[in-house]
């Protein structure tokens, strides 16, 4: 059996809403998000090359034993995974946009784009559609990103909000 084939399979289509994320490199970060996944429902999509295996002890500990709860997808490259979702809308976020996304019309379905951990998303990605580019506003000078696991939580639950928190409590 592949890694990605004991990974669960639950459909993205029931999820409130989806998790992208481009090329991660730290697992506990992975981890985390999965978690958070397995507490909102919302479903995963991790897009290759990955910084780490599947098997990663420290990913796998970060997520508990909580993934059999989230639905995970795994994509061989970003080029995949747009055509994948190209009928879903996706947000992407970065330091470089300009748009905060408290000011975003999240939908339920829509899918949060998040880049790897030391470079973010590419730019070309960002510049096919800039109304959907999004970032978390913070003090000017003070650090360079928001650790992504702890970006993830802040847009989910937002996003979440704004949609009703489906099937939470």
């Amino acid at each position: 059996m592949q890694p990605q084939d004991r990974l669960s399979q639950r459909s993205a289509h029931d999820a409130p809403l989806q998790i992208a994320l481009i090329e991660p490199e730290i697992p506990p970060n992975t981890g985390n998000v999965a978690r958070l996944c397995a507490a909102t429902g919302c479903a995963l999509h991790l897009v290759e090359p990955l910084g780490f295996s599947i098997d990663d002890r420290e990913l796998k500990r970060a997520g508990l034993d909580y993934w059999e709860h989230v639905s995970i997808k795994l994509h061989p490259s970003l080029d995949a995974f747009l055509a994948a979702t190209s009928q879903s809308q996706c947000w992407y976020f970065s330091t470089r946009a300009s748009l905060p996304y408290t000011q975003a019309g999240f939908k339920r379905g829509d899918i949060l784009v998040f880049g790897k951990e030391t470079k973010g998303l590419p730019d070309e990605l960002l510049a096919r559609d800039p109304e959907h580019c999004l970032r978390i506003p913070m003090r000017p000078g003070s650090v360079r990103s928001i650790n992504l696991s702890t970006a993830v939580g802040i847009v989910t639950y937002a996003a979440l909000e704004r949609i009703g928190f489906p099937n939470l409590q």
